[in-house]
């Protein structure tokens, strides 16, 4: 642990703890020999090991030195010791642009210069093949100067990272902010996908609220992909007219970002500076990203064991996106319910396969006939005719993760009574083994994640 007023690499002198997450800490430090100020990220390297993100800080690392705009925050260089690495950054000390919008609706003219600057640096970083994929209020740093700073790369993509289909299938990001595509798992386009949340960003700068709001996760979803969300009466027209465009649920007619810069509401007022050619940044060997771990260290790996370390396959899953991921919360899906309900929910960290092939068994078990009904849908009957007719039971599976789904299994006919006693008696049993846990049930590892993406 590090420890305020240690020297870290014999040049920076290490101040007090500004945050932390699941795998990494952030200090205030100074450079004792130029006096200037930094934020130093600290990286427990066996954590990210284990759970196979050696290639993801591989990335944010070459995302970062590629990227340079007056609106990112700036990566100064990268450090490591035997069991830590280390990102030394620009220090914005004007804190979260979250903080600003949490006490309530900024003025538009102040949302419109933070919108414009946000534009401006995630048009540069598209230019520089680098999408981000978390965009949001918490990821947003304000200087000393009030000026906006683009922050956490963690889960941005590079231009290689697209598939053969020239799409990118990793769903990630904070599902309050994420692009309807990008929940509907068919592949989307990073820039058309970081746009949608820069459009939500604005609408929050606007109302003070997000557009899209439910305490269930799976409800949201369905708002998200529908685009249904009303604006506030104070919004002007214009306003107005450029969210309908950026909040455009199918991405093919979605604005573009040209057009977004180009529009008036964007430019009134400002002092619009040209945009950045990205010829002028030098490109980034992908070896020196390598490099970089075996290059300043006080307790030295050799190069083979630095290559063996950032070589291993990364699997980054569903709990550690969680982790990452600040704004996503899965309250919804644990809300209490009463026996008169009709659906239940469970999370598993299974893949789709598994769960069906598990339902499909406990079926036969419990002889009732099982059929596909629609994608992602299994439809349960039971050959007892209850009080209301045979019990039939629709098991919904969503994706939320490469490898973290929710179950949901509602009635659609029979005696609900008759119902819930299948469930609780029967089905839920069977299901034990792929569950990681059911609707309501407060267990110590959902409350273990859930703190960690406080």
């Amino acid at each position: 642990m590090e420890k305020k007023g240690a020297i870290l690499m014999q040049r920076y002198e290490l101040g007090r703890l500004l945050g932390q997450g699941t795998f990494a800490k952030v200090y205030y430090a100074r450079d004792i020999k130029t006096g200037l100020c930094v934020a130093i990220k600290v990286i427990d390297k066996e954590k990210i090991s284990k759970v196979g993100m050696i290639d993801q800080i591989k990335r944010e690392i070459s995302v970062m030195r590629i990227v340079k705009h007056p609106n990112v925050v700036e990566l100064y260089e990268v450090m490591a010791s035997k069991t830590k690495i280390y990102f030394v950054m620009e220090y914005v000390k004007g804190g979260e642009l979250f903080n600003k919008v949490s006490k309530g609706k900024l003025k538009e003219g102040a949302a419109r210069k933070f919108f414009w600057q946000l534009i401006s640096a995630i048009d540069y970083c598209h230019s520089r093949g680098v999408w981000h994929r978390d965009l949001k209020p918490e990821n947003l740093l304000l200087d000393e100067h009030g000026n906006l700073k683009v922050s956490d790369f963690g889960l941005s993509a590079l231009v290689e990272s697209k598939c053969q289909d020239g799409l990118l299938h990793t769903t990630c990001g904070t599902p309050a902010y994420v692009a309807p595509e990008v929940i509907n798992r068919r592949g989307y386009d990073g820039c058309k996908a970081d746009i949608w949340s820069c459009g939500v960003i604005l609408f929050v700068l606007l109302a003070g609220y997000l557009p899209f709001h439910d305490s269930n996760l799976m409800e949201m979803y369905k708002k998200i992909g529908k685009g249904e969300f009303k604006f506030p009466n104070w919004f002007t027209p214009e306003a107005c007219r450029l969210l309908s465009k950026i909040l455009d649920p199918n991405p093919n007619t979605r604005i573009s970002i040209a057009k977004i810069m180009g529009s008036s509401w964007s430019r009134r007022g400002l002092d619009v500076k040209p945009r950045i050619n990205a010829e002028e940044v030098k490109e980034v060997d992908p070896s020196e990203v390598d490099a970089v771990f075996g290059s300043t260290m006080d307790e030295r790996h050799s190069v083979r064991e630095l290559k063996q370390l950032v070589e291993k396959p990364s699997n980054l899953n569903a709990f550690d996106i969680i982790s990452l991921s600040a704004g996503f919360d899965l309250t919804g899906l644990f809300e209490e319910t009463t026996d008169q309900k009709k659906e239940v929910r469970f999370t598993s960290n299974k893949p789709a396969s598994t769960i069906i092939s598990k339902l499909q068994d406990v079926a036969k078990c419990m002889k009732l006939k099982i059929r596909k009904k629609d994608r992602g849908v299994l439809k349960i009957e039971g050959c007892k005719e209850g009080r209301k007719g045979p019990v039939c039971i629709d098991a919904e599976i969503f994706e939320v993760a490469q490898s973290f789904h929710v179950v949901e299994m509602k009635k659609s006919n029979g005696d609900t009574l008759e119902y819930h006693k299948i469930m609780k008696e029967d089905i839920r049993p069977a299901l034990k083994d792929i569950v990681w846990t059911w609707q309501g049930e407060q267990q110590q590892q959902e409350q273990e994640v859930l703190q960690q993406c406080l």
